[in-house]
């Protein structure tokens, strides 16, 4: 198992940087005034998964507990690409929320490469926010879970 860990998480990093590259296309292509709801759908779905038992499996089918990695990430990226706009920034905050908790931790160097991408980009869209109110509002909220 020693030899084919590395080359499972190199497979890995190199889905999750390909999938980034359109989830942060889909990000950069919302209107100005669709941000402020991406950032709170993002937030709200980071939260939730962290909730869970396992958040890096959030949006994964209980029965599919024992793969590499969780389905929440292909879900998601696949309802990013949706033409309907609402399905297309849930699948973004999604995808945005399984990467976060899949890479935040992880002891693989090769993932953590991914997890400072994703940091930026949530960062980019916490900024958006035009009230501040939210922002404490989310914040508050974070910290009493």
């Amino acid at each position: 198992m020693r030899l084919l860990t590395p080359v499972i998480v190199m497979m890995r990093a190199r889905q999750l940087a390909r999938q980034f590259r359109g989830i942060e296309r889909s990000v950069r292509a919302l209107p100005e005034r669709s941000r402020p709801r991406m950032s709170m759908l993002a937030l709200r779905e980071i939260g939730q998964a962290s909730r869970t038992e396992f958040p890096h499996l959030y949006g994964t089918a209980p029965e599919a507990r024992y793969l590499p990695w969780g389905q929440g990430t292909e879900a998601g990226f696949e309802r990013a690409c949706s033409n309907n706009p609402e399905v297309a920034m849930r699948g973004i905050a999604l995808w945005l929320a399984v990467a976060y908790h899949e890479t935040k931790n992880s002891p693989h160097a090769r993932l953590q490469p991914q997890f400072r991408q994703l940091m930026q980009l949530l960062r980019e869209i916490k900024e958006v926010r035009t009230s501040g109110d939210t922002v404490d509002s989310w914040m508050q909220s974070s910290q009493a879970a």
